[in-house]
């Protein structure tokens, strides 16, 4: 998943506790194989090569749950924003920008249907890019798991991406910190979550410079505003709190019902 994961399980079975823990590595494993956007041997790289038309069941649902989500954050989360990749491997600014231009009119989920089972896109340019879903959702995946098993108390952390299951074995709820954006080896603050998932977008993980420009791990149609360091969002599920926390990130001002603290320029929570 490009970063460390980790499962704490609470139990009083220890054998029953690493049986469900090698479930979840296998499951995540297979993940990461099956929807890896850079490995052009990939499932996915072969939706996108137009390799493969009919989708399996899981895919279908992913994508599914992708076009719902690029509705309901009015198109600043889309899967789709993988199309730009490419533009931004060109060595100077100017081409860069260039490359984005030609390729922006190709970006969207309306690029593709999905019908009786099969993915069709509409151009041989669009791409699909589950990089800011799929941890998200193989958290989901493994608190699935959990709860299959009668696990009462864990706590799933794939890089940043949180689900707290249960309470402590102390009956009290999970803490959780939020790092300081400038800082990442200090905590601004601390929520505490119980059967809850929360995610942290922020500008200081995995950029990559072009000439005198950062370019941000969030892909977007328009650069990345200034005035938010970090956005966090907490929600019942973790694929719902990456999407809003990234969401946020490109637009600070975008409304959601759902509980968040965001982070400025001067570490002041709002």
């Amino acid at each position: 998943m490009t970063s460390p994961c980790e499962v704490h399980i609470f139990s009083d079975n220890e054998s029953k506790a690493r049986r469900v823990a090698g479930k979840i590595l296998e499951n995540s494993k297979k993940l990461e194989t099956k929807y890896n956007f850079y490995n052009p041997t990939s499932y996915l790289s072969a939706i996108n090569q137009r390799k493969i038309e009919k989708l399996d069941s899981q895919t279908e649902e992913l994508l599914k749950k992708a076009d719902t989500f690029a509705v309901q954050t009015k198109g600043i989360f889309d899967v789709t924003m993988g199309t730009l990749v490419q533009g931004r491997k060109e060595k100077s600014l100017a081409k860069v920008e260039e490359a984005m231009q030609q390729l922006l009119p190709y970006v969207g989920t309306g690029h593709f249907k999905i019908n009786r089972h099969k993915i069709r896109f509409d151009n041989p340019h669009t791409l699909i890019d589950f990089g800011g879903f799929v941890k998200e959702y193989a958290v989901d995946m493994a608190v699935k798991i959990l709860k299959k098993h009668k696990i009462a108390s864990a706590l799933v952390n794939f890089g940043g991406d949180i689900y707290a299951l249960g309470l402590k074995l102390s009956d009290e709820p999970f803490s959780i910190g939020i790092k300081n954006p400038k800082n990442p080896h200090e905590y601004l603050t601390h929520i505490e979550i119980s059967n809850q998932a929360l995610t942290t977008s922020a500008s200081y993980e995995r950029n990559h410079q072009v000439e005198e420009e950062s370019f941000s791990h969030i892909v977007s149609r328009d650069k990345l505003q200034q005035e938010i360091l970090s956005a966090t969002v907490i929600s019942p599920t973790t694929l719902a709190s990456g999407v809003f926390s990234t969401t946020l990130m490109v637009d600070p001002h975008f409304e959601t019902p759902l509980k968040k603290i965001l982070i400025n320029k001067s570490l002041t929570l709002c």
